[in-house]
């Protein structure tokens, strides 16, 4: 740990001795120098669950009322954090904002919105289940007291970068959204575990749902650095996820299921099987 020092003179600024000390904190052999061995993992027990908005939630009470079935069922096993996409409004609500000439960060803003309704509405459905809304903020250290009690707390899966969201690379469109949120949120819990609950199996070399599935080749587990190298026209997830989990610290992989035709697959999931598509780094 850093002491404490003085400057000479009389009236001297107080310092702490450590090794950042006069350091830029972007040198790369000093940013080396700051990996740890092992990384703390607040909720090692804590399963994140990210719903799609458009893939399940906009489909309605047909598609969604199973899927929570089986998630009330897995919540007395499992801890289970679960997050929400945005789906068809929040393509709307950007569509517009694109044609008013809104920038990146706005547009985040107007998408958490949309995240924040189908997350309210989740917390209904479930709350004779012990569904309840939370934010961002100080509720996620207290993740492991709502489960422990029975809670199955739900969020929002936009991350909260607002109006400092990252400039989109290509087009105005935010790059970090709700694939972003659960996946940044699971690493730095450091999650038991990071589901993508959808409405195809898994991840195929392009978006099944505008060709021929069956020509299609289906990619059941591939490594994060490969997927990148393949550079494929669309992905099933968010291009940032990618990346995320290249860099992370403590998660390791995720998984991408069928939850629409096969429900129960969320059990599978949550006991470490291999149902769908898993992307690992190691």
């Amino acid at each position: 740990m850093g002491k404490l020092i003085k400057e000479n003179d009389e009236k001297g600024r107080l310092h702490i001795d450590t090794p950042l000390l006069g350091e830029s904190l972007v040198s790369k052999s000093l940013l080396k120098k700051t990996e740890a061995d092992e990384y703390f993992r607040m909720q090692p027990e804590v399963n994140v669950l990210k719903i799609g908005g458009q893939s399940i939630m906009d489909r309605g009470a047909k598609a969604l009322f199973p899927i929570l079935e089986e998630l009330v069922k897995a919540k007395e096993k499992h801890k289970i954090l679960l997050m929400c996409g945005g789906g068809t409004r929040a393509r709307h609500v950007y569509n517009i904002g694109i044609d008013l000439g809104m920038p990146t960060g706005v547009l985040s803003k107007l998408g958490d919105k949309v995240s924040a309704q189908n997350a309210e509405m989740l917390s209904v459905l479930l709350a004779k289940h012990g569904g309840a809304m939370i934010g961002h903020g100080d509720h996620l250290e207290q993740l492991h007291m709502y489960c422990q009690q029975g809670y199955l707390p739900i969020t929002t899966g936009i991350p909260p970068y607002g109006f400092f969201e990252h400039p989109a690379e290509v087009g105005s469109i935010p790059p970090h959204r709700t694939d972003s949120g659960a996946c940044l949120l699971a690493e730095n819990i450091g999650a038991k575990s990071l589901i993508y609950l959808k409405d195809e199996k898994g991840m195929y070399e392009n978006d099944p749902k505008k060709g021929n599935r069956d020509t299609l080749k289906f990619i059941d587990k591939i490594h994060v650095d490969e997927l990148i190298e393949m550079d494929l026209e669309d992905l099933i997830v968010e291009r940032p996820v990618l990346t995320f989990l290249k860099n992370a610290k403590t998660l390791k992989s995720f998984q991408i299921i069928d939850v629409l035709r096969h429900p129960e697959h969320v059990h599978a999931a949550l006991e470490g099987e291999h149902v769908g598509t898993i992307i690992y780094k190691d």
